[in-house]
């Protein structure tokens, strides 16, 4: 009875954790290009994210008001949160110049600039973090025990996708022939674990967590143990913004940092703020970041070399055409100015 209790109440928070998109300030599901500026005058950002406990120091900011502490006096009068289930669809939004930042995995962002997107990492977010996990019933001992198995995880070109296929190929095992690797949300892979609908999940925190506490599954390997320190999240500026607005995006940026050291230090009140925004239950929250192995971070230039090799992992595993630089992907000169 208690199982059938967690598994009710499971898929209702990971349904409140994809659609649900918070209660404070503006927030939005999809991305609106309404702002009406003239020129050298804005006065609304767009700032994407997707909700998980990767991405929780925009939703600290957010949720405090650093945004309109700092930013008030420079001319902007609101910042709209958009939440977005994976990077993909969120690259998609910043590619049509509906965001003017991006809470995202650095997976997806290389794709981005690979085919066309004019934009930047100007800080750091977050490393490691994600988790996969098997089935109730099934063991593991080594990874060739994945061979058969279907195993959802985030669609092609995420973070998720690129760490998970590159893993597995390491391992000797074939991801055409060996297994089956589907991508989905996490609210749906999350529903299909718990539904035996896939035999393992490999998703970032807090959705493992969600899936052991309804009896539905075990973490099994840690991202960390696939790719040690692999960067994971970051902070993306548009181009736009960059040129125009070079006094807005420091300042978005010293608020990045200020609200991951804010997290570093109070965990309870952070995983309250992401509650606020994602109606994911603060316990589950804090349990997920005592089972993580992932650390908020926002210097960019440690993940340099991390998000470089994603450029050549898409390249091997037919995502992108050819690989892009360190210097089409990072601009670490506001960093510099902190």
């Amino acid at each position: 009875m208690l199982k059938n209790i967690w598994f009710i109440v499971s898929l209702f928070l990971i349904t409140g954790l994809v659609l649900l998109c918070g209660c404070t300030g503006t927030q939005e599901t999809a991305p609106v290009a309404d702002q009406k500026t003239t020129t050298g005058e804005k006065t609304v950002l767009n700032v994407g994210y997707q909700p998980s406990t990767h991405q929780m120091a925009f939703m600290t900011a957010y949720s405090k008001g650093m945004y309109n502490e700092t930013l008030a006096p420079m001319g902007i009068k609101e910042v709209k949160a958009f939440s977005f289930p994976t990077g993909a669809p969120e690259m998609q939004a910043m590619l049509a110049g509906d965001l003017d930042f991006a809470y995202v995995g650095s997976a997806p962002f290389v794709t981005a600039v690979a085919t066309g997107l004019d934009g930047k990492i100007i800080g750091a977010v977050q490393t490691q973090g994600s988790s996969l996990v098997l089935k109730t019933g099934l063991n593991y001992t080594a990874p060739a025990d994945l061979k058969g198995l279907t195993i959802a995880t985030f669609p092609a070109g995420t973070i998720q996708d690129t760490i998970l296929r590159t893993w597995l190929k390491e391992q000797g095992i074939d991801t055409e022939k060996d297994l089956k690797i589907v991508g989905m949300g996490p609210g749906d892979a999350t529903t299909a674990i718990m539904a035996g609908k896939v035999d393992a999940v490999f998703l970032p925190a807090p959705s493992p967590t969600t899936i052991e506490e309804a009896g539905a599954g075990k973490i099994i390997v840690q991202s960390g143990e696939m790719s040690p320190n692999h960067a994971c999240c970051v902070l993306v500026a548009s181009g736009k913004m960059i040129k125009e607005h070079p006094e807005i995006v420091e300042e978005v940026l010293r608020i990045n940092q200020q609200a991951t050291d804010y997290n570093n230090e109070h965990w309870e009140e952070a995983a309250g703020y992401m509650n606020e925004m994602t109606s994911m239950e603060t316990p589950i929250i804090l349990k997920s970041l005592e089972e993580w192995d992932g650390k908020w971070v926002s210097d960019p230039n440690i993940i340099l070399e991390s998000v470089s090799n994603y450029a050549t992992d898409q390249v091997a595993l037919g995502y992108i055409k050819t690989p892009v630089s360190a210097d089409d992907l990072f601009d670490t000169t506001f960093w510099g100015k902190l």
